[in-house]
């Protein structure tokens, strides 16, 4: 054979050969990648679906660790909010509160309302309750104070005919930040769907901190705001300021609300981001 068409053969079958090489070499490399199994995430749960080790009352008008009238209670694996033991609300507003302070992290639950809202109660408080972070710590509440300086997820159920989006942002004693903008107004809406009747509804909180908070409602996110501050005015708050030229609140205390109308919460679980 011609030397020359020899060697142009032998290109030809060396530059097929490398391409090959390379494939399998990508092949092998995409096998390995898919086989290695993504991170677990270490959720943390919060409510053993016993008792309600690890969690301390807080009512309205009574000492720090008075559960009044059985108001916060564990029946069939549930964390309920109930009210048969009263005859009017009389302003008892109630929050229990998780044992430890957090800055960075994931919380998410399942809750549902039943039954009907106790006499005597605001009507706004129908069909609502809460998620409140960032608390101020709960042995620092006055003897009368109705809420803990804080974040609130709030948490609605429907009234059968009207839009009531739930996982809205409430503010206790603080302000937030959208889009730049300070937000001062005590409710936001979220842009989550309405839920009627005695549905369970899953709600998640992403909070970083005195940075962005999201929320989200059945895996969706619906509501997104930042630098969650506190807001002199508020009486409550004064207290609890310790630099006024820093006002953002990077950590504190989680609560669940007891407002008037009974609620269940179930598969209350924490995921640590630090």
């Amino acid at each position: 054979m011609n030397p020359i068409a020899n060697a142009t053969c032998k290109k030809v079958l060396f530059i097929p050969l490398i391409a090959v090489l390379v494939l399998v070499s990508m092949g092998f490399m995409f096998s390995c990648s898919s086989d290695t199994p993504a991170p677990q995430e270490k959720w943390i749960s919060l409510f053993n679906g016993e008792n309600l080790d690890g969690w301390t009352p807080k009512f309205t008008g009574h000492e720090l660790g008075v559960n009044f009238k059985n108001t916060f209670r564990v029946e069939d694996g549930l964390l309920k909010v109930s009210y048969e033991n009263y005859e009017t609300f009389d302003g008892k507003f109630g929050h229990l509160f998780y044992k430890q302070p957090y800055s960075k992290y994931k919380i998410r639950l399942e809750y549902r309302f039943v039954g009907e809202q106790i006499p005597g109660a605001p009507d706004w408080a129908y069909r609502n309750s809460g998620i409140k972070f960032h608390c101020q710590p709960p042995e620092s509440m006055a003897l009368d104070q109705q809420s803990p300086v804080s974040i609130e997820v709030q948490l609605l159920g429907g009234d059968g005919e009207n839009e009531r989006p739930t996982a809205n942002i409430c503010s206790m004693g603080t302000h937030i930040e959208m889009d730049g903008e300070l937000i001062t107004q005590h409710c936001t809406q979220s842009g989550s769907d309405t839920y009627h009747g005695s549905q369970w509804v899953e709600v998640e909180a992403e909070v970083n901190g005195g940075d962005i908070v999201k929320h989200f409602v059945n895996g969706e996110e619906v509501l997104a705001y930042s630098r969650p501050q506190y807001d002199t005015s508020d009486t409550n708050t004064k207290t609890l300021v310790t630099d006024p030229d820093n006002l953002l609140i990077e950590d504190g205390y989680i609560a669940l609300q007891a407002e008037s109308h009974p609620v269940h919460f179930r598969n209350i679980e924490l995921l640590p981001l630090e």
